[in-house]
């Protein structure tokens, strides 16, 4: 498996991508044979992509207190 950056294209009434000639040579694969894509859309935003958006029953400062404390007994 492998990642690549590419740009969706509009192609007809469809979209494309274009997949770099290294990247199906390191793959090995050829015309005709089926392939799986994983689309994800950039947006820059990976902490909350990542962990989502989580509500605390305690606040910030008291989380950071209490991992200051667990982790330099402080």
């Amino acid at each position: 498996m492998i990642e690549i950056k590419t740009k969706l294209r509009k192609w007809g009434n469809s979209f494309g991508i274009v997949v770099p000639l290294k990247s199906i040579e390191k793959e090995k694969v050829a015309e005709g044979d089926d392939i799986t894509v994983l689309l994800k859309k950039e947006n820059g935003n990976v902490l909350k992509e990542t962990f989502g958006m989580h509500k605390f029953s305690r606040s910030i400062k008291r989380l950071m207190k209490e991992t200051d404390k667990e982790l330099y007994n402080e």
